[in-house]
């Protein structure tokens, strides 16, 4: 990529492409579980169940297939893996569009587990395309593009929802299907085949991308850190609902401003502050500094008496944003060319198992903390773990990444 104009054109793709990828993984989120529901005859409780498989099974293939496809584009480069991927999850939601029965429903659910795993060839290109001390405000565009597709996707599923329960599929094949089209017009590749490395199976699996982030002390340190951090991240999407409706009796127009509000804030944070913010004080002080300022939003979150008070934390937390891209950029600089790929899956890997891990956590923590028969009663408990585990997230990073040399490229020698 030899010129500002297909540059800029290509990082616009891969922001579009997170973006859709996310809005037609949200889009689906108001109306899977009716159609589970729906299959099962409308016994609820035992849609609960089978809705809770179709979760973890989603997350399962995420795990599993985030270091392959981060392999693979290693191998082939990044452009083949993120069209396919997408071509993929088009056809995928028009087998779930026209599934007849909820074997095939799971079956597409599988699928879409796969497919979105082109996450991590979306920020191996990132790092191909972008200097070292610039990677931080790329990962963050990511980010923001995330919280865009995270908030719209979700209204916009329920608006077509209630038209026909099946219409979101649709047009998330549509969308998928039109960004594979508009990428292969658009999108050249980042890797040269030089930088290329070849595909193994013991790289290309959970354990085996695990063993590159313990190469050395600082990228286990902050591998660590993303999966402390991201299972804390989990208690929104686990007991955000629940916890807002007991406490504050708030409904779906209350849970959609708020859930508005935190995605315009994020936006504003990953997508304008990064750069200046890592500029001025370092990838660690940028990234430290967000981790306190998530501590501090999940205390609020958790302490907060009142909606108002509720709703002071959303400014503080979204300042969390600064923290996972300020981490990549150091992770991405310890590492060479032909093993972004491989370190992006092992980062998607820690976050499956972080989603497979955390719901759980926090729904039962709720459930005890709200227990009839407990005198006592802490809503905001699951809340306050997360507090906990930001905290030592915090110390993790503080003890891990306290040489100068962890904001410089490494030696030619550890890239070998």
């Amino acid at each position: 990529m030899t010129t500002a104009g297909p540059r800029k054109a290509a990082l616009f793709f891969i922001l579009v492409t997170v973006a859709l990828d996310v809005l037609a993984l949200g889009m689906i989120i108001p109306v899977l579980p009716k159609l589970v529901v729906a299959f099962n005859g409308g016994d609820a409780a035992k849609a609960a169940i089978v809705f809770g498989l179709f979760v973890t099974v989603w997350e399962a293939m995420q795990l599993v297939f985030s270091p392959v496809l981060g392999a693979l584009s290693d191998r082939f480069g990044r452009r083949p893996v993120i069209l396919l991927s997408n071509l993929g999850l088009g056809l995928d939601y028009v087998m779930m569009a026209l599934a007849p029965s909820l074997t095939i429903l799971l079956v597409g659910r599988v699928v879409s587990g796969i497919t979105a795993a082109s996450f991590s060839a979306a920020g191996a290109y990132i790092a191909d395309v972008m200097p070292p001390e610039k990677r931080a405000a790329g990962f963050g565009m990511i980010g923001a593009a995330f919280g865009v597709g995270f908030v719209v996707g979700p209204a916009l599923g329920g608006v077509l929802g209630k038209v026909d329960p099946r219409l979101p599929f649709w047009v998330a094949a549509g969308l998928s299907l039109a960004n594979a089209t508009y990428g292969a017009v658009v999108l050249p590749e980042s890797l040269p085949p030089d930088k290329r490395m070849p595909f193994s199976l013991r790289r290309a699996n959970p354990l085996g991308a695990f063993a590159l982030l313990r190469r050395n002390r600082q990228l286990t340190g902050l591998a660590a850190a993303v999966f402390t951090a991201n299972l804390a991240h989990f208690v929104l999407q686990s007991t955000f609902v629940l916890y807002t409706a007991y406490r504050y009796r708030w409904d779906e127009r209350e849970v959609g401003l708020v859930l508005g509000g935190v995605g315009v804030c994020s936006a504003i944070v990953q997508g304008g502050l990064i750069r200046p913010v890592v500029s001025r004080f370092g990838e660690r002080g940028a990234l430290m500094f967000g981790l306190a300022c998530g501590a501090a939003g999940f205390a609020i979150y958790g302490l907060a008496s009142t909606p108002l008070t509720f709703a002071l934390g959303v400014p503080v937390m979204s300042l969390w944003g600064l923290s996972g891209p300020a981490a990549q950029q150091l992770m991405t600089k310890r590492i060479g060319p032909s093993e972004q790929g491989q370190l992006q899956g092992a980062l998607s890997s820690l976050v499956a198992i972080a989603g497979i891990v955390g719901p759980p956590l926090f729904t039962r923590t709720f459930a005890w903390a709200i227990a009839e028969e407990r005198s006592l009663k802490v809503p905001g408990a699951p809340f306050l773990v997360s507090t906990a585990l930001l905290v030592l997230t915090f110390f993790i990073v503080a003890t891990t990444t306290r040489s100068p040399r962890d904001e410089r490229d490494p030696d030619p020698a550890e890239r070998s």
